[in-house]
């Protein structure tokens, strides 16, 4: 009885195995999308803000030149914004709290796709959550780089847009605490893989320093 057993298991051990080779490559790796309590978290800001940086005459002078490009952001459509414009907003995000999310979109497209519409529920109660009141966000359009670059700059922009309509239209959010922007093929996620997946996507900033 106990030689029976040993066999049954060691036939378990390899069919559990055999089971493990066959997923596809990658299997393993894939990563839930985040949920809405997981977007709020990563888009609070965690920077310390010390007595010396709030009330330093260059801390504050920092302060209001960025709070003064911001609000000239407000409004604006994705695509009047200038080359130096964006670099100036992908700059400021550095130093903001943001989160990447794989918002899928229908092929060649500016559509959010069916599938994607549980991730864009989650972003619409993220950022009407009460601890992100009053917060500005900017959504930042990314692609691979398949493609021209500036077709891929045009689709980026268009999607960015797509995302800030829905959130507008579904969850009510004010039009001026969106603010969109496209970079196309430019800001690469994963430089070493153009064409993967994680480079199309859409990053959300929250502009908020505090």
């Amino acid at each position: 009885m106990s030689g029976y057993l040993d066999q049954l298991k060691s036939n378990i051990a390899r069919s559990v195995i055999a089971a493990a080779l066959v997923l596809p490559a990658g299997a393993a790796m894939a990563q839930p999308s985040p949920s809405s309590q997981q977007i709020i978290d990563a888009l609070k800001p965690k920077r310390p803000v010390t007595r010396s940086l709030s009330f330093s005459p260059a801390g504050q002078a920092e302060k209001a030149e960025i709070d003064k490009f911001v609000d000239t952001l407000r409004n604006r459509p994705t695509r009047s914004l200038s080359i130096d414009e964006r670099q100036q907003i992908a700059n400021v995000a550095q130093e903001r709290p943001r989160i990447d999310l794989e918002i899928k979109f229908d092929y060649n497209s500016a559509n959010i796709a069916k599938t994607a519409l549980g991730d864009m529920d989650n972003l619409g109660k993220a950022l009407t959550d009460p601890s992100l009141k009053g917060a500005t966000f900017v959504l930042a359009g990314h692609t691979d780089a398949v493609g021209s670059e500036e077709y891929n700059q045009d689709l980026s922009g268009r999607r960015a847009d797509s995302v800030k309509r829905y959130l507008t239209e579904k969850f009510s959010l004010a039009p001026d605490r969106l603010v969109t922007a496209g970079y196309g093929k430019t800001r690469l996620k994963n430089k070493d893989n153009p064409k993967a997946p994680e480079n199309r996507r859409v990053e959300v900033v929250n502009m908020a320093d505090k």
